[in-house]
Formats: structure tokens, sequence, C-alpha cells
């Protein structure tokens, strides 16, 4: 299958940006921070680049899908009673970007950086619950490159090989570095899974500002560690 683009609605969940900014309703940097966010909304156009893949090999710590070789133990394990993914790359767009690259001002910078993030966020709770019934997957789940020791930054590689020139498509770039710009850009797998998975349940790091779940000690020696 090709490649689908799309161009996300530009959206912030004002309550919950404010909350993550700290910023209560009778500040001062109130009235600041409605007008920067109108000013994104003008000018966002969060995009997503993805496809419905097939697995064409499953190995004790890797999976090959459409040729390209994918190495992660909690990958293999998770796709254990499914051959179907969906490889995506979704950003908060250059033009916000380059938006927010205007200011100077420490505080304004702080407040785009923000925004950005919550145009993200919400780009990726629109576009999911859509890729779920577009491909019939039902209860499905994400892995990142990256968000895992088990499956390292490195693959970030193999993955926009997959989905083809994710530059040209959505004008996401991989750094040699692995990172990709714009920043708030997201980049995994979807997949069909019953039952509950998070990144999170097997990362230890303490006061994440980004946890989704509580990490289990025991869940990768119960789940993952080879037999």
């Amino acid at each position: 299958m090709d490649t689908i683009v799309k161009i996300i609605p530009c959206e912030v969940d004002k309550e919950q940006l404010f909350q993550k900014l700290h910023i209560k309703p009778d500040s001062r940097f109130v009235e600041k921070l409605d007008e920067m966010i109108e000013q994104a909304l003008e000018v966002g156009k969060p995009k997503i680049a993805y496809k419905l893949s097939y697995v064409d090999e499953k190995g004790d710590d890797f999976v090959v899908v459409e040729g390209i070789k994918f190495t992660s133990r909690v990958l293999r394990v998770n796709l254990e009673d499914t051959f179907k993914v969906v490889p995506f790359v979704v950003t908060c767009g250059r033009e916000l970007e380059e938006w927010a690259g205007k200011f100077t001002d420490t505080l304004d910078m702080f407040f785009a950086d923000g925004i950005m993030e919550a145009v993200l966020r919400a780009a990726r709770n629109r576009v999911f619950p859509e890729i779920d019934e577009e491909f019939g997957l039902g209860h499905s789940s994400n892995m990142n490159p990256g968000s895992l020791k088990d499956w390292p930054i490195k693959e970030q590689k193999p993955l926009f090989r997959l989905l083809g020139d994710v530059q040209a498509l959505i004008g996401v770039e991989l750094k040699d570095s692995f990172l990709m710009s714009p920043i708030k850009s997201v980049s995994g797998f979807r997949f069909p899974k019953e039952g509950s998975f998070e990144s999170c349940q097997l990362c230890p790091r303490k006061d994440c500002p980004g946890r989704k779940a509580p990490y289990d000690k025991n869940l990768y020696e119960e789940k993952y560690r080879k037999k």
C-alpha cells in the first residue's frame, strides 16, 4: 500500500495546555497566551504520513516488515498475534515550527513550545482513532523508536525507509542523530493488541513529564524475557 498523507485540523486543548504551563485563569499571562494560541491555530498545519504494512517474518527479537528488519524483543512479542502494523510519522508541521522560531523572548518561546506540543498531542488524539477504524485495528497500541532501550532511536532509519520520502511527504527530516525536525514530531508503529501496553510500563525513568502509565518492574521478566 502507498503511504497516505493527511493534513490534520489544528487544535489545542486550552484547559490542558494552561495546566501544563502552570497558568492560572487569573494570571496576567492569560491574554498573551490566548493571543499566541489564536496565531498558532491560523498558521498550523499538523500532518501525518502512514500506511498499512504487513510482517513478513518474526524472529526471537526482530520482525521484518515489507523486507525491512526491525530489531526489538518487545516489539516482536507485542506483534505475536498480528501481522498487521501501521508505521507512522505525525508532526506539528513546519508552518508552526517557523512561527515559533520568530519569538526571541524567553517566556514567549516557552509558550510557543507548549503550544506546538499541544497541537501535536491533539493531532495524535484525533488521527489515531481514525487509523484504527480505517484499517480495522480494533483495540490498538503504539511503540516508538527511542522510547525504550530495547528499541533504540536508530530504528527511526528503517521506519522512515518503510514510509518513503517522509521529508518530501510531510516536511519531517530525519537527522544524523536520528532525531526529527520539526522536533515536535512522533514516529512509530500502531498495531492491534488486546489488553493495554505503554512503553512507560517498561521504563524506570523517574519524574518523566510524559509518563502515561506507571513503571512495572516485573513486566519485562514476566512477558518479554526470552525463555
